[in-house]
């Protein structure tokens, strides 16, 4: 069994309470999966009428025609929902600097409406600042999946984290 495939009750040192952890709490090939949410048309289309007004996400016929075989959500749609699930899971929040941004998005399926999607992130990198002592950056490669299992999105992220640093 590899680190990535040990269960988080199976590692060692037991985890900080979740929103509890900071930077120096995260381990290489550590992973996370959120809940799930089901997205509903009315919410594809509410979606794409404000920030993505692409035919194929606003009609069903013309997503027929693109070759999509029906109505289809937003990949930054996507990206947004499979943020927020991962987010509601309370993992870093409380040590959560911001975000110098994101690396590697791929929207590798369309998510259509009454599709189930959860999260599963993985622990890439944990990095000390070297000039800022309270703080470092963790990089972690996040996933989006259908509830088929299949991947249909993909991009890894950098957060800035609070470390735990005495008189910080």
């Amino acid at each position: 069994m590899t680190p990535e495939d040990t269960p988080l009750a199976a590692r060692p040192a037991p985890a900080p309470a979740a929103g509890t952890r900071h930077l120096d709490d995260f381990a290489v090939g550590e992973r996370f999966v959120s809940r799930g949410a089901t997205l509903t048309e009315a919410q594809i289309l509410d979606f794409a009428w404000q920030w993505d007004p692409q035919p194929f996400h606003l009609d069903a016929e013309a997503a027929a025609d693109w070759g999509f075989g029906g109505l289809i959500a937003s990949g930054f749609q996507t990206l947004l929902v499979g943020f927020r699930l991962f987010y509601q899971e309370n993992v870093w929040n409380a040590a959560s600097l911001g975000s110098p941004g994101l690396d590697e998005i791929r929207f590798l399926r369309p998510v259509r409406p009454g599709d189930t999607i959860h999260t599963e992130a993985e622990v890439l990198e944990v990095r000390p600042s070297r000039s800022k002592v309270d703080r470092g950056s963790l990089r972690m490669r996040y996933e989006v999946v259908n509830q088929a299992g299949e991947p249909v999105l993909s991009f890894v992220a950098i957060q800035i984290l609070r470390r735990r640093v005495e008189g910080a």
